[in-house]
């Protein structure tokens, strides 16, 4: 029995956090969403191409 209350409690102060966090947060402007969105492409942009140098060099190595 004393599981389950602990259980509720840490999943109804979850949730009263959850619904602190969103009360703070603010939706981003248009600019820098854009911005997000560049700096993200270019760092998956980035990994790819040092992912694709390793096959590369791994394959001539072989």
């Amino acid at each position: 029995m004393d599981q389950t209350k602990g259980f509720l409690t840490k999943a109804k102060s979850f949730i009263i956090e959850c619904k602190r966090v969103l009360k703070i947060t603010k939706k981003p402007s248009n600019t820098e969403f854009k911005t997000i969105v560049k700096i993200s492409g270019l760092g998956i942009l980035v990994i790819g191409l040092i992912g694709f140098a390793v096959q590369i060099i791994a394959t001539l190595i072989k």
